[in-house]
């Protein structure tokens, strides 16, 4: 009997989209929870430090104990939680004496989905017998740009046509769509990379130069796209006046617009295209729409730098999954969650700085995003660095 794979190809799609909800509906909420709960702002930026902070804990969690459990139950996990996680954001918090704690717990408990389905969803696609691997990553990873977009104009149009005050309705309404997938994860075929005892262990992958360049070009890859992302709006608010809404589609919903198609395009003509070469071609963009955000006196200009990033970082997350997965064939879960990992310490880090860079100027978010350019002008450098260093491991084959 015939393996459906392209029914574990669907449930790796809905697990990125799902991961996309779990990442952007929460921060749509925040001032409404700010006035309807009276949670200050400080105890508000708490809810994206706890979602962050767990998906590097889950990251870890899955280097050394995905293997001895199984990649099915912990794929059905991922869903079981994200549902759980969106299901509770709309009642714990009237249920639980401290709204704060209801709106913590739930998202840990979707962070915890959120974790599992980025560490495992690219090597249960990878596992899968499909042709061109490296397109077929792409294109798995353009879902969670599709899904952030999803996300953020249904709730826009959701909130304009019931009221914000409907939130609530809209959280169980996303929760069927891992609630479905727990189905189709039981039920797909699920290969595993590598025999059961034989991936490289963490020590064997930090001790060979190569992964530690790969786990740095993951750092830089996710510190430039959450920078611009996650400080997009705040640009189109503050250089062009926009309202909150036409901000958030002129900012992150077009940057994950153009990243989706980034990744869209290599993943239909990956074929006709050299991994490496889109990548660098793709670094060199990524500089200079971060000069154009820093530097570029005129409004429209800046924001197209923004938007047009989306574009420049679409391929570095996948892409260096893919190039890391040829270095090491034998890597298994451990690379993928300590690559997973160091993509979510960047995408950490890299708003922070931005934001503390702009704060120690005068609350400029153009001298912020100059202190940005460090992160694509690192990467590209790793990624040189990298392409030189398989090409000599390649030669002595």
């Amino acid at each position: 009997m015939m393996k459906n794979y392209k029914k574990t190809k669907l449930a790796c799609y809905l697990g990125f989209i799902t991961q996309a909800v779990a990442a952007n509906f929460a921060p749509l909420l925040f001032l409404k929870f700010h006035t309807d709960y009276n949670i200050s702002l400080g105890n508000i930026a708490m809810i994206s430090t706890s979602f962050f902070f767990t998906q590097l804990l889950v990251d870890l969690f899955c280097a050394k104990y995905v293997d001895k459990i199984g990649y099915r139950v912990c794929i059905v996990a991922s869903e079981v939680c994200s549902a759980a996680g969106l299901v509770g954001l709309a009642f714990l918090p009237e249920i639980i004496p401290s709204p704060f704690i209801g709106i913590i717990i739930s998202v840990i408990l979707y962070a915890i989905g959120s974790g599992l389905i980025e560490v495992l969803g690219s090597p249960i696609v990878e596992a899968c017998p499909f042709e061109n691997k490296e397109a077929t990553m792409s294109l798995l990873h353009s879902f969670y740009c599709w899904g952030a977009v999803g996300t953020i104009l249904v709730s826009t149009a959701f909130f304009l046509l019931f009221g914000i005050g409907s939130w609530k309705w809209l959280a169980v309404i996303f929760a069927l769509i891992p609630a479905i997938n727990i189905i189709n994860f039981a039920t797909c075929p699920i290969e595993s990379l590598v025999e059961e005892g034989q991936g490289m262990g963490i020590r064997k992958l930090f001790s060979n130069p190569m992964f530690l360049i790969a786990i740095v070009m993951m750092v830089c890859s996710g510190a430039s796209e959450l920078a611009m992302a996650q400080w997009a709006s705040a640009y189109a608010e503050s250089a062009l006046g926009f309202s909150k809404a036409v901000g958030d589609i002129a900012g992150p919903c077009m940057f994950a617009v153009t990243m989706g198609i980034s990744r869209v395009l290599f993943g239909k003509a990956g074929d006709k295209m050299k991994l490496n070469r889109f990548m660098i071609g793709s670094g060199i963009l990524c500089f200079v729409c971060y000069l154009l955000a820093s530097f570029s006196e005129n409004p429209i200009i800046g924001l197209a730098g923004c938007i047009v990033c989306g574009f420049s970082v679409g391929i570095m997350w996948p892409g260096t999954i893919s190039i890391s997965s040829k270095a090491f064939p034998t890597g298994g879960t451990a690379m993928f969650a300590l690559l997973a990992m160091a993509g979510d310490l960047g995408g950490s880090i890299g708003p922070a700085i931005v934001g503390r860079g702009a704060d120690m100027f005068g609350g400029s978010i153009h001298v912020g995003m100059r202190i940005g350019l460090l992160f694509p002008i690192t990467l590209c450098f790793m990624l040189f660095l990298f392409n030189i260093m398989n090409h000599n491991a390649n030669k002595q084959k």
